[in-house]
């Protein structure tokens, strides 16, 4: 059922994505930070506007695609958009992370091209991160950006069945293991996405304190 506001004893938040795996990580990371909302999916709201990523950061991206849900749903939105960074090509894939082979959200393809562009370079020149920059915005217009930042490495072919996109290469600095191989609550602890999304736990965390539509405390 699509939730509607004031059904229940909290907000409605919207995560602005039809990606399952991100819907799965993003709750997991709100529940764990008792964040008391509703969480829906674009999935319970039918004709819910697939938001092109034009933008040329992960900021761009994430507001529009926050903006754009919002401004449908008449509710909280909550988006992300975030990648893998490679030191030996010059940052990319960057924004294009989740279409880089092409095909948007082919994570095989994204991830089996990658490595063939790396297959040459040493393993000292293999340093990466994962960023990520999540928004909320209100249908009022109030906005709440946080970034979030994953350092490490890539490996030279995939481990672990935990993760998606480009987890199964990628180890954290001090680790060994590729956060495809982490245990979930242990990967949320340190992901570029789960600082994202802690960032804007406070904004979250005041919006039972509003009524929806309502200008977040300190917003002008």
């Amino acid at each position: 059922m699509t939730p509607r506001p004031g059904s229940g004893s909290a907000p409605v938040l919207v995560l602005a994505t039809a990606n399952p795996h991100k819907v799965i990580e993003l709750s997991r990371i709100l529940t764990a930070e008792r964040v008391e909302a509703e969480v829906a999916s674009l999935g319970d709201f039918p004709g819910a506007p697939d938001v092109a990523e034009t933008g040329s950061t992960f900021a761009e991206n994430s507001l529009l695609k926050a903006r754009a849900v919002a401004a449908f749903t008449g509710l909280a939105s909550v988006a992300d958009d975030s990648g893998l960074c490679c030191d030996a090509l010059g940052g990319m894939p960057g924004v294009l992370s989740a279409r880089w082979s092409g095909a948007h959200g082919d994570d095989e393809s994204n991830l089996r091209l990658l490595l063939d562009q790396l297959s040459d370079v040493p393993d000292e020149r293999r340093g990466a991160q994962f960023r990520c920059v999540a928004a909320l915005v209100l249908p009022s217009g109030c906005e709440e950006l946080s970034e979030g930042t994953l350092r490490g490495r890539l490996a030279r072919e995939p481990r672990g069945a935990n993760g998606f996109g480009y987890d199964p290469i990628f180890l954290p600095d001090g680790d060994e293991r590729t956060t495809a191989e982490m245990p979930p609550a242990e990967k949320d602890a340190i992901s570029h996405r789960g600082r994202a999304l802690r960032g804007l736990v406070p904004a979250i965390a005041a919006l039972p304190t509003v009524r929806l539509g309502s200008r977040l405390k300190g917003c002008a």
